[in-house]
């Protein structure tokens, strides 16, 4: 019989049952061990350098691949952010392009459309009534409950009824309500698996969402009790989250609810919500905040943009995207006090040997408490050569070792500890250079983020607590490539020269022109 975990893995298909030696690594946890010898083994079958081996990455998916895909994104967001029409408009443009889409409902208003009430649910407490409702004792209510009684059907007062401490009955439906959402999704999962066309999956909300309206002791007592990680629920599960932010931040005016108007309490309350939403996905390797900075239209054609770019469709100008990635130069890593809510990761990075002049190929490993996601990227030139395409591919772990076989000798594997936070209404990246590495690498910190904005509007949106010594967005000192390298850079000839056309690493194609001259730039 399996376990709820089985179930929350089984679409992934992660896990390959075979039994690793642990071993300490050099910050002091464990993960499973590469030896040697299983290394040779692979070598002494692996094809020669460049070809892949026969895995399912052996024919990659990209723009022009005729092998199916199946791709997997969760909307999220605090109220009127556009969820309902995103969902349409993607359907629309995909389907368009010959995909078959599936569409997820959020399972909380599934059940609780049955007429689960939450108050009948809470235990030794007197169901309020509208006359001793009081809309500011209940910072967490949403903002559509001004001048309802908290008998509605909300999942937002659900799940903070699951919190307080009688509410045991609460806490067991919003588990259960997660264990509904997981079969959900996987029946979905697998009918995109069993199709015969690409396919989009759009889950309304994921699993990680219930996060943001419990207490962290309870969340923690839930997911050790299901025997649950955060890994496989929030980063393997999804390739991508899209989090719609509310119109109560940054597009006031624009700000209603469902048969109630504008009230100042509702829009603050709303913007609680939506940071909540965005804060329960933080450390998701494909985390797109589209925010209210342009007119709806043009965040709907953002968000779109965005699925694209992952997934290696070139769209042209057609959705006129102008969000690009920044790379700064940080003086010195701050204390964590000074951070907002952030997650952190230990990420590893191998360059493979490439399998022609032009195309560059790197493995990376991501994970918290030796819980991993593996992810195999590949850069090459577009058939035209005028821009780069970057195709990114899941891994199970056995895939990974496999892979490892053709790790590049010219490069060191780089070691970093990535810290993911939100500020500002944007997402960022914190690399922490770690060693072992090349001494060019000791104490380098290195801010990213992705954005549209220019000028003093992108000034006040960096986080104020980090010392920004410069901008080294396409600067070649400060790509991995060329950090990596063993050799000398004023000897080798593997330097980049020239890394304005880099895509980054949650692009998927950039339409900046190739100059650089050499053949296995990145």
């Amino acid at each position: 019989m399996s376990t709820a975990a089985d179930q929350l893995v089984a679409p992934a298909a992660l896990t390959n049952g075979q039994q690793s030696v642990v071993v300490a690594t050099s910050n002091g946890q464990k993960e499973p061990k590469e030896p040697q010898q299983q290394i040779e083994n692979i070598k002494s079958t692996s094809p020669k350098p460049g070809a892949m081996p026969s895995l399912k990455l052996n024919k990659m998916p990209s723009a022009s691949s005729k092998e199916k895909r199946v791709y997997k994104i969760v909307l999220t967001g605090g109220p009127c952010g556009g969820k309902t029409t995103g969902q349409s408009r993607l359907c629309t443009f995909f389907e368009n392009l010959g995909w078959k889409v599936f569409r997820v409902p959020e399972t909380a208003t599934v059940l609780l459309s049955g007429g689960v009430k939450f108050s009948d649910l809470t235990e030794k407490e007197d169901p309020p009534t509208p006359t001793t409702f009081v809309y500011k004792d209940l910072p967490f209510a949403a903002p559509e409950h001004s001048l309802i009684d908290l008998t509605a059907s909300c999942p937002r007062c659900l799940a903070k009824a699951a919190s307080r401490p009688n509410g045991s009955e609460a806490y067991k439906f919003q588990e259960n309500l997660i264990r509904t959402m997981v079969q959900i999704e996987n029946t979905y999962f697998e009918l995109g698996n069993s199709s015969t066309r690409n396919c989009l999956i759009i889950c309304d909300r994921g699993v990680m969402d219930a996060s943001a309206y419990i207490s962290k002791d309870k969340w923690e007592k839930m997911m050790a009790g299901n025997k649950w990680n955060s890994v496989e629920m929030r980063d393997n599960r999804y390739n991508q989250i899209l989090h719609l932010v509310s119109a109560a931040n940054g597009a006031e005016e624009f700000y209603s609810t469902e048969d109630h108007a504008c009230r100042s309490e509702g829009v603050d309350l709303a913007r609680e919500l939506d940071y909540k939403s965005a804060a329960a996905w933080v450390g998701h390797p494909y985390f797109d905040v589209i925010d209210n900075s342009t007119n709806f239209e043009t965040k709907m054609n953002r968000m779109i943009e965005s699925v694209c770019q992952k997934l290696g469709i070139d769209i042209g100008d057609r959705l006129q995207a102008t969000s690009r990635k920044l790379k700064y130069l940080i003086a010195v890593l701050p204390p964590d006090s000074a951070f907002p809510p952030f997650q952190d990761f230990d990420v590893v990075h191998h360059y493979l040997q490439s399998a022609g002049p032009k195309v560059q190929a790197r493995l990376r490993k991501r994970g918290q408490k030796n819980h991993w996601s593996y992810i195999h990227t590949q850069r090459r030139p577009n058939v035209h050569g005028q821009a780069r395409i970057e195709v990114k591919t899941q891994l199970t772990h056995r895939d990974y070792m496999n892979l490892l076989a053709q790790r590049d000798d010219a490069h060191f594997t780089i070691y970093k500890k990535r810290r993911c936070f939100l500020i500002n209404n944007q997402y960022f990246q914190l690399d922490i250079y770690k060693e072992p590495g090349h001494p060019r690498c000791k104490g380098l910190v290195l801010l990213e983020t992705y954005s549209s904005l220019t000028g003093d509007a992108l000034k006040n949106c960096m986080p104020k607590f980090l010392n920004i010594v410069k901008e080294v967005t396409g600067d070649p000192d400060y790509s991995m490539f060329n950090l990596s390298l063993k050799e000398d850079w004023s000897t080798t000839k593997k330097f980049c020269r020239t890394a304005t056309h880099v895509t980054g690493a949650t692009n998927g194609v950039s339409s900046t022109p190739l100059v650089c001259p050499w053949p296995n730039c990145p």
